[in-house]
C-alpha cells in the first residue's frame, strides 16, 4: 500500500503543477485516512468522491448528498481537493462555472479514480453478499416477469420482429439445415475438463437432442457413430438430471466481485455454434450499425459527440446481464419456433450458487454464457425503439424508419446511445421491462458523458488511467510486473511525465532492462514518441535489437488423439491453419508465465 500512496502524491503534486494549485493538504488527508482506513479509502472512498464529482457534472451544480465522506468547511465544496473542484464549480454556490478548467475535471477523476479498478479479492462477507445479491436479483426477475402485462410483451415482441425478424429467420433456417457448427471457447467448463479435454467430452441432453442430434456434435463424421450411443459413451441427461451452470466470483473491485456462470461443455459449445450465426448476420446488415460486438469505438465517438452537443445521452445499467428474463428472450423469437427451440435448449436452467444450493434461473443467461452478451443487446434495443416510438406517438412500421436514428442509437452491452429527447421515456420503460438504470453512471444533462471506457467533457476527453494490480516486489510476480509497465506506458501516452518518471524507478527496482521500444515489440519496455534506439544489429535478419525482458508462457500439457483430435480439426474455421503445431499436445490457458531476458526486435 506503501507504493500506491507514494504513486498518488507523486500524480497529485503533477495534477497541482498542470493546474496551478496546491495538494500539500490533500496528501496529508490521504496519508491520514489510509492510515485509520487502510487500502478501502483508496480503493472505495476515492473513487465514491469520483463519481459524486461526474452526478454533479452532470446535475450542474453540487447535490447536497455529494462527497458526504468529506468535510465542507467555509464552502459548499469539499475540503478536500478544493484547490481543482473550485476551478470547476463556484465555491459559494456550488453552481457549475460557465467555462470549467477540463485540466481540473481531468485531474480530479485521475485523483480519485485511479485506484477503482485493482484487482484485489474482496472479503469473506463480501463474497457472500454478492453470491446473496445474485439469488435476490434473480427473484426480482421473476417478480418483475409475473407483472409485465400482456399488452407489454405483444409490443416487445412486435418491435423485437421488426428489428430481428430476418436474423431469427436466418438462424431457423441454419438449424433446420443442421448447418450449426458449435466450437468450444476457451474458458472454463461446469465439468472442469481440460481445453482438448473439451473434445472428448460425453455429456448431452435430451433437450439439446430434440434440436440438435448429437451425431452431428459430437462425432467427426457417422463412421464412429455405434448403433448405441450408451456403447459409444454418451450419456443423455433429462433435464432434472443435467448439470447446472457453476456460479463463482472473479475479481472486480475491492467493494464487490463481479459474478459470472461456468457453463457446461456441450452446452457452451452449442451456443458458441448459435453466437456464430447471429455475429455473421449482425456484421452483414443494417444491425451492425446499432449493435456493437466487436468495437467499442463507434460508442466512444457518440459519447464525445453526445459530450460536445448535448444531443445525446449515455446510458449505463447496472446487473445488465442478470436481468434480462427468459420471458424477454423468448419474446424475441415468438415467431420463429425453431430458434426458440435451439435457443432453449442449450440454456442452463438451473445454477449452483455457492451457499445457497441449486437453484432455478428465471434469468435468460447469466455473464458466461456466450449467448448473454449479444440476446441482452437485442433486448435493450428493442426497449430503446420502444420508447422512442412511445414518445413520437406513433408506431414504426418498416425498416427504413428505424434508419433515421443510424448514429444516434447504438447498443454495446449494457452501454447505451440514446438521443436526449427520449432518454426519459427510454428510462422508464427499461426499468418497467425489468433493468436496473444505474443513474450515477448515466448522462444527458450537462456536457460529461461516458461509454464504453471513454468518459468526455464538452468534446474534450478526459479518460485516465487506472492501477489494475498492485506493485511487484520481484520479477517473479509476472501479472504485476506487466500491469505495472502497462501502467507505466499509459501515464506516458496521457503526457503524465513525472509520475512516468517516478514509475520508470519503481521498474528499473525490478527489471534490469527496460530499453525504449515501439508499442509493436514483444519486449518489456518503454513507450517513447521519439521512438526506439537500438543497441545492436541482428547478424541474420539485419535488423535492430534491444537486450530486453520479455513474458513468456506456456500451454500446459493436454494429449488429444483418436476420435477428439479428428473432432477438434474437423471444427476448424476456414482454409488457413489456425493451429499451433503443439495443439494435439499443448492446449488451454497457461498456468504459469515467466520473464525471460533476450535479444528482441523494439518494434
Amino acid at each position: 500500500m506503501k507504493s500506491l500512496i507514494a504513486l498518488w502524491n507523486v500524480l497529485a503534486n503533477e495534477m497541482a503543477s498542470r493546474c496551478s494549485t496546491s495538494t500539500t493538504k490533500d496528501i496529508n488527508t490521504v496519508l491520514g485516512r489510509t492510515e485509520h482506513e487502510g487500502i478501502s479509502f483508496l480503493t472505495i472512498t476515492l473513487p465514491t468522491f469520483g463519481k459524486d464529482f461526474q452526478y454533479c457534472l452532470d446535475q450542474g451544480f453540487i447535490v447536497p448528498k455529494a462527497f458526504s465522506s468529506f468535510r465542507k468547511t467555509g464552502s459548499c465544496l469539499p475540503s478536500f481537493l478544493r484547490g481543482f473542484t473550485e476551478r470547476v464549480f463556484d465555491s459559494g454556490t456550488g453552481v457549475l462555472l460557465s467555462k470549467p478548467d477540463i485540466e481540473a475535471i481531468y485531474a480530479v477523476r485521475q485523483l480519485t479514480l485511479i485506484f477503482s479498478k485493482i484487482l484485489l479479492p474482496c472479503s469473506p462477507e463480501r463474497e457472500r453478499k454478492a453470491m446473496s445479491d445474485y439469488v435476490q436479483c434473480d427473484m426480482e426477475v421473476e417478480n418483475v416477469e409475473a407483472c409485465l402485462p400482456d399488452s407489454s410483451i405483444d409490443e416487445f415482441g412486435r418491435m423485437a420482429q421488426l428489428l430481428f425478424g430476418d436474423l431469427f429467420s436466418e438462424l431457423d433456417r441454419k438449424i433446420y439445415n443442421g448447418e450449426i457448427v458449435p466450437k468450444h471457447g476457451p474458458g472454463a467448463v461446469a465439468e472442469r475438463l481440460t481445453s482438448n479435454g473439451k473434445y472428448q467430452s460425453q455429456y448431452w441432453t435430451d433437450r439439446l437432442e430434440s434440436v440438435f442430434h448429437v451425431g452431428d456434435f459430437l462425432y467427426p463424421n457417422s463412421r464412429f457413430i455405434g448403433d448405441c450411443y450408451e456403447d459409444d459413451g454418451i450419456h443423455f441427461h433429462e433435464p432434472g438430471s443435467e448439470i447446472p451452470c457453476r456460479v463463482i466470483s472473479v475479481p472486480k473491485t475491492l467493494k464487490t466481485p463481479r459474478i459470472i456462470a461456468i457453463e457446461p461443455s456441450s452446452v457452451q459449445y452449442v451456443q458458441q455454434g448459435i453466437l456464430e450465426v447471429l455475429m455473421q448476420h449482425i456484421h452483414s446488415g443494417f444491425l451492425n450499425e446499432f449493435i456493437g460486438t466487436e468495437s467499442q469505438e463507434p460508442n466512444q465517438l457518440l459519447a464525445q459527440e453526445g459530450s460536445r452537443t448535448g444531443s445525446l445521452a449515455t446510458l449505463d445499467l447496472s446487473e445488465a446481464s442478470d436481468r434480462v428474463s427468459l420471458k424477454l428472450a423468448r419474446t424475441l423469437m415468438l415467431n420463429h419456433p425453431l430458434s426458440e427451440r435451439g435457443v432453449l435448449a442449450c440454456r442452463s436452467e438451473r445454477a449452483s450458487v455457492p451457499g445457497h444450493g441449486i437453484i432455478s434461473l428465471a434469468k435468460f443467461a447469466s455473464m458466461g454464457s456466450a449467448l448473454c452478451f449479444p440476446f441482452e443487446a437485442m433486448v435493450f434495443l428493442t426497449v430503446i425503439f420502444l420508447g422512442i416510438e412511445q414518445e413520437q406517438g406513433h408506431r414504426f412500421s418498416k425498416k427504413s424508419e428505424l434508419l433515421d436514428f443510424l448514429g444516434r442509437v447504438r447498443v454495446y452491452g449494457d452501454d447505451l446511445i440514446v438521443p436526449v429527447e427520449y432518454v426519459h421515456t427510454v428510462v422508464d420503460l427499461l426499468e418497467h421491462y425489468g433493468a436496473k438504470v444505474g443513474l450515477s453512471k448515466s448522462f444527458w444533462n450537462g456536457k460529461f458523458r461516458e461509454s464504453c471506457g471513454k468518459e468526455y467533457y464538452e468534446g474534450h476527453d478526459v479518460s485516465i488511467v487506472k492501477v489494475r494490480r498492485v506493485f511487484p516486489s520481484q520479477r517473479q510476480q509476472v501479472a504485476e510486473v506487466v500491469s505495472l509497465v502497462e501502467l507505466r506506458n499509459q501515464m506516458y501516452q496521457f503526457g503524465n511525465w513525472a509520475t512516468t518518471k517516478w514509475l520508470d524507478g519503481k521498474i528499473m527496482g525490478v527489471l534490469r532492462y527496460f530499453p525504449k521500444i515501439l508499442p509493436t515489440s514483444p519486449a518489456l519496455g518503454r513507450h517513447s514518441f521519439l521512438g526506439y534506439i537500438s543497441e545492436k544489429e541482428d547478424e541474420h535478419l539485419h535488423r535492430p535489437l534491444v537486450k530486453a525482458h520479455v513474458m513468456s508462457s506456456r500451454s500446459p500439457r493436454d494429449p488429444l488423439d483418436g476420435q477428439g483430435a479428428l473432432l477438434k480439426y474437423f471444427l476448424k474455421r476456414g482454409n488457413m491453419p489456425t493451429f499451433d503445431v503443439e495443439h494435439l499436445e499443448r492446449a488451454g490457458r497457461p498456468r504459469v508465465a515467466y520473464i525471460k531476458t533476450r535479444w528482441v526486435p523494439p518494434f
